[in-house]
């Protein structure tokens, strides 16, 4: 299995900060109980109190396709649309690090 990181920056609408922050928390403690969940964090623009930001690492791709199956996952996500001002931007990444080869790590 490969480790996968996501980093979603996620943008309320102004005035529904502070429901957007009670959706999101409503998920740390369910999803952090997850099977193949490492890391569920929720950050909050320190400039810029509409911004949150999830980092997330999971131990496959396929614990984070069963997290978005998860009930609470999708009510969060209906939600997002009375409280989301602009389309989610997500970022899924693979850790790499220098290999055995000698190269270290530079292949480009």
């Amino acid at each position: 299995m490969t480790p996968l990181t996501v980093i979603a920056r996620i943008k309320a609408k102004p005035g529904m900060e502070k429901q957007m922050q009670q959706d999101l928390l409503g998920l740390l403690t369910p999803t952090r109980a997850e099977a193949g969940c490492i890391t569920f964090d929720l950050l909050m623009d320190a400039n810029d109190p509409t911004v949150f930001v999830l980092y997330e690492n999971w131990e496959s791709q396929a614990a984070l396709d069963s997290h978005f199956e998860q009930p609470y996952v999708k009510q969060v996500l209906r939600a997002y649309e009375v409280t989301l001002a602009e389309p989610i931007a997500a970022h899924f990444l693979s850790k790499i690090e220098p290999s055995m080869s000698g190269n270290n790590g530079n292949s480009i």
